[in-house]
């Protein structure tokens, strides 16, 4: 392997490990429970039934905590009474609203 290969194989994995330390992460249970407990996020409870107010009579489909850029943010997935599924993203530390859009 020539010098330049090397060099570019260590720049490829340079760039897809700076890559991959942007992305978004979720957090598994006991990390969500430690920031709950520490005050740093709200109770997934109560974000839930702003997410479920926003589509009455919506189903959950699904629910996850994620850090991206040292913010974190829930993520729920729910199925509306017409069987349309909307993300809705919501700041896991305010419960602001960040997005609602058809999936």
């Amino acid at each position: 392997m020539t010098v330049y290969r090397r060099v570019a194989s260590l720049a490829v994995l340079v760039f897809l490990a700076f890559c991959s330390s942007l992305a978004a992460r979720d957090l598994n249970q006991d990390e969500a429970l430690a920031l709950r407990q520490q005050g740093v996020i709200l109770p997934l409870e109560q974000l839930l039934q702003q997410a479920m107010a926003r589509h009455p009579g919506s189903r959950l489909l699904e629910a996850e905590l994620e850090k991206k850029h040292g913010e974190y943010a829930y993520e729920v997935e729910l199925v509306t009474t017409e069987g349309v599924v909307r993300e809705i993203k919501l700041d896991a530390t305010t419960g602001v609203l960040i997005k609602d859009k058809e999936d």
